[in-house]
């Protein structure tokens, strides 16, 4: 049986900058190619409804001048959606083109996505050794004869006579075939699941779910990217790609926009539905925890432990943390801010009074000089603050599904509540319209930890403080 010939659409974009989600595109050049011969081609100028660069225009030649009368995207988008259907988007830089077309058509509510061909790294692999890759380069290197550089037309033809090159080598389809298909052969594919199937998923952030031929959840992941992170579960050859092979039937997926709600959101899934390969994948992420216990004077203690889960059982188990170190500096902290006995506490491990009593900062539990009833309602207190794992109370906006849209994090007396999303044009302030748009989820050192990391990276849009202030 023949195989299908493959069928390229090379593409090449200019534009007011480098951010696709924010920059606007100002002109388009498509050709489409049958690995022969050129069938089809579609260039146009667009207007981009806002001012171009001056820096922008000295290196593309564009004008606001010149875009002024071109038509918009959507009077374009239908035909830019025809010339590249069935086809491998090609692009030098693919990313930065493939984006900028996914970014306009999401602005008119419509999911662009094709498979994708690099020719920076069709290139590495073609021609190895050479000093630079970008395309000034290897125009200069190959003799290309460009007439209008950073035009797109002009950049379009110089990409697709390097496409020819490269497809002129004798390794070139396995070449395209692991660039653009990450390796994977479709008879290694599950059964029902086709080359096509995994080139439909968005490329979008959030959580995918694998199914079995009965319906039944086999796997729970989240990625900024969904279809990329699924295609190399597919091409992994160790054991869990192995597994996932054998068992997959169906892939089905849920865009989050936020990459934090992502994250929350996977954990809370994995918790809910006990996915088979995540529970065989999984060891417990929280296995040390802090315990309180009342000793033979009354007192009432606090210790950190990693344990069984039969020991597990018996303790009476405050907090979990993923570590020796993370549960003994919470006890530490509460034991400072408290000023609770060292010994009772199991850091000062010696007889007699305690390192802290000795600095003044114990009031002399451990040599009997505090009586248990008034030691035990500072422990008490102690323990109600070690429940608090935020010190303040927040909101946390982030990227919503598409731009007009917000996704919310609500923290409130010091505990997760979940999240959700609303419309930013409604956001005024009232914290009642946010508690509304959130979904309740449980809080547990997960989400703590998850919330905690991008809070510290700073990856969040804004965080605004309960009361609001806005």
């Amino acid at each position: 049986m023949a195989k299908k010939k493959k069928i390229y659409t090379v593409v090449d974009l200019e534009t007011t900058g480098g951010r696709a989600d924010r920059d606007r595109i100002t002109e388009v050049a498509i050709i489409r190619y049958d690995g022969e011969r050129e069938v089809d081609r579609f260039e146009s100028l667009i207007n981009p409804e806002r001012a171009i660069p001056y820096n922008i225009t000295q290196i593309t030649g564009i004008t606001q001048e010149m875009v002024e009368d071109a038509p918009r995207f959507f009077e374009v988008a239908r035909r830019i959606v025809e010339i590249t259907e069935g086809a491998i988007f090609v692009a030098h830089n693919v990313r930065f083109d493939y984006s900028f077309l996914q970014h306009a058509f999401k602005r008119l509510g419509y999911t662009f996505t094709r498979r994708q061909l690099c020719t920076v790294r069709l290139s590495r692999k073609a021609f190895p050794g050479l000093r630079s890759y970008s395309l000034g380069n290897l125009i200069q290197h190959f003799q290309i004869e460009v007439q209008q550089r950073h035009r797109a037309m002009a950049d379009t033809q110089a990409t697709l006579q390097l496409l020819q090159m490269a497809l002129a080598q004798e390794e070139s389809q396995e070449n395209i075939s692991d660039l653009v298909d990450l390796g994977i052969k479709e008879s290694q594919l599950p059964k029902n699941i086709t080359l096509e199937k995994l080139h439909a998923l968005p490329e979008s952030c959030g959580v995918y779910y694998f199914h079995d031929e009965q319906g039944d959840l086999v796997y729970i992941g989240k990625s900024i990217n969904i279809k990329k992170r699924v295609m190399d579960h597919f091409a992994n050859k160790k054991r869990k790609g192995t597994i996932l092979q054998q068992s997959v039937f169906e892939i089905t997926f849920e865009e989050t926009g936020s990459e934090l709600i992502a994250l929350l959101h996977e954990s809370h899934e994995i918790k809910y539905h006990h996915p088979y390969v995540n529970r065989a994948q999984r060891a417990r992420n929280f296995q040390h925890v802090i315990y309180r216990y009342y000793n033979a004077d009354g007192y009432l203690c606090l210790n950190t432990k990693k344990p069984t889960a039969k020991e597990r059982k018996q303790l009476h188990v405050l907090n979990e943390y993923p570590s020796s170190s993370s549960a003994a500096g919470a006890l530490n902290r509460i034991v400072e801010h408290f000023g609770l006995c060292q010994t009772h506490t199991n850091i000062d491990r010696n007889s007699g009074p305690c390192f802290s009593f000795h600095l003044h900062k114990c009031t002399g539990a451990c040599i009997g000089q505090e009586s248990p009833e008034d030691y035990n309602a500072r422990v008490e207190a102690a323990i109600s603050h070690l429940a608090v794992d935020f010190e303040s109370d927040f909101i946390i906006l982030d990227h919503g599904r598409h731009q007009t849209e917000a996704a919310v994090v609500l923290v409130e007396e010091g505990r997760y509540c979940g999240y959700g999303y609303l419309d930013r044009e409604e956001f005024n302030g009232d914290l009642d319209l946010i508690r509304d748009c959130i979904q309740t989820r449980q809080h547990n050192p997960e989400v703590v930890r998850i919330i905690r990391r991008f809070l510290h990276d700073g990856k969040v849009q804004q965080i605004i403080p309960l009361p609001m202030e806005v």
